[in-house]
């Protein structure tokens, strides 16, 4: 393939091997399609493939790219780096200047990629390319976003007298088929479970696998081969959009808390250390003890942290408060405490998860819109099951980093309260002990 890169001067070829793509996307490098949608499994390769794509349009002149998260701080630890990425990959680090500050890319034929936050409304009106219009809009992990937000993007587009020109482009994992995205495009096309590909009404859907993605290693193929849970075998590995049951937590909310920060004096904070392949997560929360509800207002959940940069992280959200850390890494505990981080460890003990689930589940717990991790862990949060479907005393471990950083800033109140527990019981039992 051949991509026309076009300076002030003179035209310059680059030629892109079309190798470098995965088959099951080469078909969709071109398409025109008003709202396209590309998900399905972990690791099959769409955020890849639209980062390749983005770059290659850029270099082809006359798009320019808004590229959209949820939350504004995400973009630039995920699909900014992603972009980056090919661009290195693709031997074009010459062609494009690249602002991480402001969050923009620019091609030397003066055609930009833009990054934001949906977070950020007054940001988000004001971003205008330096050359022509914003003609492609491309919202990663879109399952996080509220349709309004997305909605709107699509008002943010102008270019060109061809509809085609514009392109609104969603990629996401499908989490739950109750999600707003599965009813406005999936089940109103009679969407099916074994079905690629859909094409019709200004709308294109692509679903694609592990099996897609020509680039896995062999341990990441045996870890999605080898899932067992019934739920993250149907989203993670086969692409399927899901039905939760078992799920722990019911007694959960979103609000925008931003106004009522200055409120929160009664303050309890809690760290999940992580790196590599789990992030660190933290969490900073009020606790509104008589009337039983917790207050989520801000997180931290990164990967490839060093104590370092996380001290730095940690110190900004939690300024002089304690942090109660997972006891399972005394080393960083104490890295923390000499960058001037107030870290103590959690005291954890027989039965912790267990007793930190049920003294969660007895209050209301309020998470700030801006907590986006912290939201997607209180979703798919559930309880292993036997193998007639039945919940077993025992929480899937995944999807808890933020969950377990809560059980640990809340780690004092909710063991007062179980002194005298000796037996947790059944699920059934556990659900309300006291019975």
């Amino acid at each position: 393939m051949l991509s026309t890169l076009t300076t002030p001067n003179k035209r310059t070829k680059v030629k892109i091997h079309s190798n470098i793509y995965n088959a099951a996307y080469r078909p969709f490098l071109r398409s025109g399609e008003r709202t396209q949608i590309f998900y399905g499994g972990s690791s099959s390769g769409k955020s890849v493939f639209l980062a390749q794509r983005a770059i290659n349009d850029i270099l082809q002149g006359g798009r320019n790219y808004l590229v959209c998260r949820a939350v504004g701080r995400t973009v630039r630890k995920s699909v900014f780096n992603e972009i980056k990425k090919v661009i290195t990959d693709f031997g074009l680090s010459s062609k494009f200047r690249i602002n991480k500050t402001d969050g923009v890319i620019t091609c030397t034929n003066g055609y930009q990629i833009l990054f934001t936050g949906l977070d950020d409304a007054e940001k988000l009106k004001s971003i205008t390319p330096e050359k022509g219009a914003i003609t492609d809009v491309w919202v990663e992990e879109a399952t996080e976003c509220k349709r309004d937000s997305v909605k709107q993007l699509m008002k943010r587009q102008r270019g060109g007298e061809d509809s085609t020109a514009k392109r609104l482009v969603l990629s996401f994992n499908p989490i739950l088929q109750s999600h707003w995205i599965y009813e406005d495009y999936f089940k109103t096309i009679g969407w099916r479970n074994d079905q690629r590909e859909y094409k019709g009404d200004g709308l294109s859907i692509l679903k694609t696998t592990y099996k897609d993605n020509q680039f896995l290693t062999p341990d990441d193929i045996r870890d999605l081969e080898n899932e067992t849970d019934t739920y993250y075998r149907e989203v993670y590995t086969l692409g399927n959009w899901g039905v939760l049951g078992n799920v722990i937590f019911t007694n959960w909310r979103v609000e925008d808390l931003s106004e009522m920060r200055a409120q929160f004096t009664n303050r309890r904070n809690g760290l999940d250390f992580g790196f590599s392949s789990d992030p660190a997560a933290g969490l900073a929360t009020h606790y509104d003890k008589a009337r039983k509800t917790i207050y989520i207002f801000a997180e931290l959940y990164e990967r490839g942290l060093t104590n370092n940069v996380l001290a730095d992280d940690m110190k900004r959200m939690f300024g002089s408060d304690y942090v109660i850390c997972d006891s399972a890494e005394p080393k960083s505990i104490a890295e923390l405490q000499g960058y001037g981080v107030r870290a103590q460890a959690a005291t954890k003990g027989r039965d912790s998860v267990l007793y930190g689930i049920q003294f969660i589940q007895q209050h209301t717990v309020i998470i700030d819109q801006k907590c986006i991790n912290t939201i997607n862990e209180f979703r798919q949060y559930k309880w292993k099951e036997d193998k007639a479907g039945n919940a077993i005393r025992q929480p899937v471990d995944r999807n808890n980093h933020a969950i377990d950083a809560l059980r640990y800033a809340y780690e004092d109140e909710n063991m007062s309260s179980w002194d005298d527990v000796k037996d947790l019981g059944t699920v059934e039992d556990y659900e309300n002990p006291w019975r």
